[in-house]
């Protein structure tokens, strides 16, 4: 049964792989540009910028798609720039059903302008109050925490380690790296991973996105990833016969049995060349196959989604019902960084009886208050 917009819209959703410096406004980056002098934008139209960003992610090259960055960062040197792309996403995000989100950025990133470490942070976190409280006066409650982001081709690590560390009590959950995966593997920042776990705190690692099998290895076995960024290239320790037999090697059941979360991003992944088409995006097999698969958009802006489009998508493509909808929500939640008790009381107060309800309104036929 074809799932309605309108429900995908209203269901709760939980995002895990969202990148602030990826979600701008269009609107935003070109007042941004003026507000701070930045006169390399390749047009002030919103809706014709919108489309640049978007076709220029579709390449098939995760190192293209990231050359838009190059904007979005240049307008986020400020702490109002960046406290007011926080508060928009936030809002953005709850205004999508999203009941839960943790959204990573580099704050190093923000650092050309003269601004520290900390002031950056501080910032981000502003933002996102702002964004939440506005959110919640609107009726759409939202919970956002932030990922913190050390690029992979930087030598920062260990030092933007510590500013997750640092935060961790005012809103930050976890640790990350990012960027170009081939010839920068997540062993490089070894020292950084270590300093997180002495800490007792979270760690997920872009892997298995442009580069293969053995990033996703050096991320769970050198660095100790609690979740894998993407994780797409698992499919290629997994065969599959023409008679529909399946065969896992010894990398994919670990990754299943250890029930590792794989932050998959659909879109993205067909714009970057991480698969083809949607079409053959192994999430459809790794969830027949119960993976702790995931959904997330990994970037708003550039590759023209929302948590509801990607879910749409999935649905349009592999079928996919209110019931796998739920299934890969509570993925998510369970996966989260979040406290124990915030998750169960977001799954048993918030997620499932909204699931129930959507569930019950399509067998009758006519919408439920929610």
């Amino acid at each position: 049964m074809t799932v309605p917009f309108d429900a995908i819209r209203r269901a709760p959703k939980v995002l895990l792989h969202d990148h602030l410096d990826g979600g701008l406004r269009p609107a935003t980056v070109i007042e941004l540009a003026r507000d701070v002098g930045y006169d390399a934008l390749p047009m002030t139209d919103e809706g014709e910028l919108g489309r640049w960003f978007r076709q220029g992610a579709d390449r098939k090259s995760l190192e293209l798609y990231l050359e838009g960055f190059a904007h979005t960062v240049a307008v986020m040197q400020t702490p109002e720039g960046i406290e007011r792309v926080a508060a928009e996403s936030v809002e953005d995000l709850a205004a999508d059903g999203v009941v839960y989100a943790e959204v990573r950025y580099a704050p190093e990133l923000s650092t050309q302008g003269g601004l520290g470490l900390d002031a950056v942070m501080e910032a981000w976190l502003a933002g996102f109050r702002r964004g939440s409280a506005s959110a919640e006066a609107a009726g759409r409650p939202i919970d956002v925490r932030a990922i913190v982001t050390a690029m992979r081709q930087f030598a920062r690590s260990v030092e933007i380690a510590e500013l997750s560390v640092r935060h961790r009590d005012a809103g930050v959950v976890g640790f990350d790296i990012a960027g170009p995966e081939a010839g920068f593997p997540p062993s490089r920042h070894l020292d950084a991973f270590q300093l997180i776990h002495r800490a007792d705190f979270h760690v997920t690692i872009h892997a298995g996105e442009a580069f293969g099998l053995p990033s996703i290895w050096e991320a769970l076995q050198w660095c100790g990833a609690e979740r894998l960024g993407h994780g797409v290239r698992i499919v290629d320790d997994i065969a599959v016969e023409a008679d529909g037999q399946v065969t896992m090697g010894r990398l994919a059941s670990y990754v299943r049995d250890r029930r590792v979360p794989l932050e998959m991003c659909p879109t993205s992944n067909v714009h970057t060349g991480a698969v083809d088409r949607i079409e053959s995006h192994p999430i459809d097999l790794l969830r027949r196959l119960r993976f702790r698969v995931t959904v997330n958009t990994d970037n708003r802006l550039m590759s023209g989604v929302s948590m509801s489009s990607e879910f749409d998508l999935l649905a349009r493509t592999f079928a996919f019902g209110l019931d796998e909808m739920q299934w890969l929500t509570l993925n998510a939640m369970k996966s989260s960084f979040a406290p124990f008790d915030q998750r169960l009381r977001l799954i048993n107060g918030v997620i499932k009886p909204g699931y129930a309800r959507l569930i019950a309104e399509s067998v009758a036929g006519a919408p439920t208050a929610l």
